[in-house]
């Protein structure tokens, strides 16, 4: 990169900047107008001196990552995607927060150009950015050789005030300096203003001792305008390899403004014509201007339209040698970098005969997952200190760790919420496979991160474990209760609790193919029945959400419905309906979200509208059930906290047992 020097062009691209996000907020009557002002000379600092990226080609493999995670700023990002080339017009800066536009209020992953994830709820981004690094270090590691480093990229980041405030920030921080990521460039916007007010009300501590605590290198700045100064932060930064960094810049919020610069009201609300017409006479702009562009800035930043590709292509050429030099090593790579794994996996996957015997789904879960791992060199992962609850470790294989990132056994600690973005990270990176495990209780702490990776539609796996009541002794603070119910809420999400260990077999097939949204597993503690599928429907079926496990007519008198542990309850009782002589059909409902996929006639064909005597059964809330079962049917469910004792006496007492089923199911049958 070229030494920085300050110009009245530098001066003139930083306040474009700040117009462009005035105007853009004063148009849309709604966003964030301060930040992108104070933080603008940080950013084209960033921009023009470090960062190396292509935007004729947005996903280029090798390019820097930029992650806002300061995302109420996002029309300063806007602003450098346009300038810099992206595919984003001046037309859509105008757009901004309008209906079907590329610039929406927070930046959206898939929807905008040029944006690494989606950013908004404060932390996420910095703990996503964490995932970023993890990904890049172990993809250099495996591929890296001498004279070919064919991976080298860097994750750098505006960050706020408000993001450091967030514990999902301090988990991922903390993580990130374990594990000595290098690779994390973050710059911290100390413009000390929140929507309440000044930092000083609840935010006095000094956050670069913490991040010096968490073993990041840390630097600071006192003048946020200082070019000179911050690029120099930039580039020892980029010196430090051993440690994460993070610049402390000191800037203004509404830098430039004359009566709402340093002020909370700058932070969230457009700073209003009048103020806007003060504030551009202050920086030296023609107030009647709006939206405006000049010729020598837009050159300027345009020049990184040729420069990118220029990146791009010393890049392709470098692996050509590297494919030349090492020809396994690169049909590897590209292979995963483009998502091709093969069959040979598949091939792996076990079938669990009558040999196997009764089995937890969270044991079913670890044999497939080992099974699998050495067929997916991206399947990635681990547990939040719960890895031999979770089974989730891959045996015979590496832990990651600092300067083993060749390592695909990951121990987050007991951090959920980082764990959870630091999947979506992962996830965001081109052929990874992340999935992260805890119980199913702890995905409360996850599900910002749950809920983002939806929003984004990414492959996030999670593992959650000690499903329902029959966790047992450990009693009502870790029986998940409403989890299921909630988790099925998230649009996008898509909930699987298998019922045996085939289905799991199945429901990680499923996990492991779906690239638009992710999946929850949802497994069990206890040992349950293998079911018999020389007697009973094939696991296979599983990935239609719902089935017909068995049934003794086509015309049904009653419908069972369980999930998960809750199926053997089910085909016990109906069992025994059969011997009463009742017409009666089992279906196995693992996942409400792939069922609503199918068609309707193979809806309609499990639960045929002409039976309306139906009973669900799950250790849950009963909530959500009622548009299966409807007004005439029966939910056998949980209302309350769970109880410390052992599972079996916990399931009698709640009244999850074949003969409450049995009894639930007369009962109906003999309603009119």
């Amino acid at each position: 990169m070229t030494p920085l020097a300050t110009s009245p062009l530098d001066q003139l691209c930083i306040n474009t900047l700040r117009t462009l996000a005035m105007d853009a907020v004063q148009k849309a009557k709604s966003g964030h107008p301060g930040m992108p002002m104070g933080a603008a000379p940080m950013a084209y600092v960033l921009w023009t001196r470090h960062l190396k990226h292509n935007p004729s080609n947005p996903r280029w493999r090798n390019r820097d990552r930029f992650i806002l995670s300061a995302g109420h700023g996002s029309t300063l990002l806007y602003g450098l995607l346009h300038l810099t080339g992206y595919d984003l017009s001046l037309e859509d800066l105008k757009d901004f927060r309008q209906w079907g536009s590329k610039t929406p209020g927070h930046p959206e992953y898939h929807l905008t150009p040029g944006v690494e994830t989606t950013t908004g709820p404060l932390g996420q981004g910095f703990a996503s950015g964490v995932g970023m690094a993890i990904a890049e270090r172990y993809l250099a590691a495996r591929y890296n050789r001498p004279n070919f480093e064919v991976v080298n990229y860097r994750i750098y980041g505006i960050v706020s005030d408000g993001d450091l405030m967030e514990g999902v920030a301090s988990e991922a921080a903390s993580l990130a300096g374990h594990l000595k990521l290098g690779n994390i460039i973050y710059l911290y916007d100390d413009n000390r203003i929140s929507i309440d007010g000044s930092t000083r009300l609840a935010f006095t501590e000094d956050a670069a001792k913490r991040f010096e605590a968490y073993g990041w290198h840390v630097q600071f700045l006192d003048d946020g305008n200082d070019l000179a100064a911050i690029g120099a932060a930039i580039k020892a930064a980029e010196e430090e390899t051993a440690r994460p960094s993070l610049i402390k810049i000191h800037t203004h919020i509404a830098y430039g403004s004359p009566n709402k610069q340093d002020t909370a009201e700058a932070h969230g609300s457009p700073l209003g014509d009048e103020e806007i017409r003060l504030t551009k006479k202050n920086l030296g702009w023609d107030p009647q201007k709006q939206f405006y562009i000049p010729d020598d800035v837009l050159n300027h930043f345009r020049r990184f339209v040729e420069q990118g590709k220029k990146w791009e292509s010393l890049w392709k050429t470098m692996f050509e040698g590297y494919r030349r030099a090492h020809a396994d090593l690169a049909r590897e790579f590209e292979k995963i970098t483009n998502a091709d794994y093969g069959d040979e996996w598949k091939k792996a996957l076990p079938i669990f005969g009558p040999e196997a015997g009764a089995m937890a789904t969270r044991e079913a879960s670890g044999k497939v997952l080992n099974a699998v791992a050495p067929h997916l060199l991206t399947l990635i992962g681990g547990s939040a200190d719960l890895a031999p609850s979770n089974n989730t470790f891959l045996k015979n294989l590496p832990e990651f760790q600092a300067n083993v990132y060749t390592g695909r056994n990951f121990h987050f600690g007991v951090r959920e919420h980082a764990m959870g973005s630091i999947l979506n990270g992962l996830a965001l990176t081109d052929g990874f496979i992340p999935y992260g495990g805890t119980f199913l209780v702890f995905s409360d702490y996850m599900r910002p991160s749950i809920r983002l990776a939806a929003l984004m539609g990414i492959r996030s796996i999670y593992v959650f474990t000690h499903d329902s009541i029959g966790l047992g002794e450990d009693g009502p603070t870790h029986q998940p209760i409403e989890q299921i119910a909630s988790l099925r809420c998230i649009p996008n999400l898509t909930v699987i609790r298998p019922a045996d260990a085939n289905e799991v077999v199945h429901a990680w097939r499923f996990a492991i193919q779906h690239t638009t949204g992710p999946v929850a597993l949802i497994l069990s503690r206890q040992k349950l029945p293998l079911i018999d599928r020389t007697k009973y429907a094939p696991a296979e079926l599983l990935t239609r959400g719902a089935y017909v496990l068995t049934e003794n007519s086509k015309q049904p008198a009653i419908i069972l419905i369980g999930t998960g542990s809750e199926v053997q309850l089910v085909l016990n009782a109906y069992e025994q309906l059969v011997k009463e002589g009742v017409a009666a059909r089992v279906v196995s409902m693992p996942s409400w979200e792939l069922f609503e996929r199918q068609t309707k006639e193979y809806r309609d064909a499990v639960f045929p509208p002409t039976v309306k005597k139906r009973i669900a059964v799950e250790a849950g809330v009963p909530m959500g059930w009622g548009k299966y079962v409807g007004n005439d049917g029966a939910v056998i469910g949980i209302g309350k906290f769970g109880a410390s004792a052992p599972a079996e006496v916990i399931f009698r007492e709640y009244g999850f047992s074949p003969e409450n089923v049995l009894n639930e199911a007369r009962a109906l049958l003999n309603r009119s």
